[in-house]
């Protein structure tokens, strides 16, 4: 169940991505980025590549992060519930296609 709402996710944030890339407005956000919350007290913010999404140890960051949280956080945006250093230590191991 939590891989088809995985998928689901991964679907809808780059379905998101191309129609925010298709409006002409400024956003903070750059095109094939998302934005994610990260922490377990105080929440901060990263910008990171769509393409993390592909990255099986990003997956399993996802799917701890929804066991924990689910995908329905009131933030607004992606949760991901983890210590800032190793959000960090993580995603510099992942490729940046």
């Amino acid at each position: 169940m939590g891989l088809v709402r995985l998928r689901y996710l991964i679907a809808n944030v780059r379905s998101f991505s191309k129609l925010n890339s298709s409006r002409n407005y400024e956003s903070d956000v750059p095109k094939d980025h998302l934005a994610v919350y990260v922490g377990q007290i105080q929440k901060r913010r990263f910008v990171v590549p769509i393409s993390f999404l592909d990255q099986p140890l990003f997956q399993d960051l996802l799917r701890h992060s929804e066991e924990e949280l689910g995908f329905d956080h009131p933030m607004g945006g992606l949760t991901i519930s983890c210590h800032e250093d190793a959000f960090v230590e993580l995603t510099a191991r992942l490729p940046c296609s």
